[in-house]
């Protein structure tokens, strides 16, 4: 498989979604959870969906437990507390594996096309640097997802376009969505 809209994901009721019913739309894939430190980032999302939804743009919303356990609770209570705490509009998917051997087949895809280039710099980039060298002393060199709200902005060509860690800046997230609607 060498395209996008070759995965699929399973939604939260166990139904398979095919990316290829997003050819033709701008996405951002996300892997998510409801206890982290950047989950207010939801409401950032939620305001860019609302603003370009209707131009063409989707949101995939993958929550996942793999970092810190920071996503507890079954599918149905994530969708829960997204709906209610940030009245998020998308849909949230089956919680699922970003990394190792049970990794969404599509998450491998989205990192062997854009690859960890940085946290950035600021407060959130250095507290991210310094958890994650006592993770992985390696993580600079390798494409894992460092931590929740990855983001990865694929074009209506279904082109991986960019990678947003969860350290970015919501309004350079906002301003590439729009540079591509």
């Amino acid at each position: 498989m060498s395209s996008f809209y070759d995965y699929s994901v399973e939604n939260r009721k166990g139904e398979s979604i095919s990316m290829s019913q997003y050819k033709g739309k701008v996405v951002l894939v996300v892997n998510t959870a409801t206890g982290c430190g950047f989950t207010p980032q939801y409401k950032d999302l939620e305001n860019i969906y609302e603003a370009f939804h209707d131009r063409g743009l989707e949101i995939i919303d993958i929550p996942c437990n793999q970092f810190a356990g920071q996503t507890p609770g079954t599918d149905d209570e994530v969708h829960e507390f997204c709906t209610l705490k940030y009245h998020t509009q998308f849909d949230q998917m089956k919680k699922s594996n970003v990394n190792g051997e049970n990794a969404l087949d599509l998450y491998k895809f989205l990192k062997s096309q854009k690859t960890f280039e940085g946290f950035g710099s600021g407060p959130k980039a250095f507290m991210m640097s310094a958890m994650l060298k006592k993770i992985d002393p390696d993580y600079k060199n390798n494409s894992e997802i460092k931590w929740n709200f990855t983001k990865f902005l694929i074009d209506r060509e279904g082109n991986v376009v960019r990678r947003f860690e969860p350290t970015a800046d919501m309004e350079d997230v906002k301003a590439s969505v729009e540079e591509l609607l």
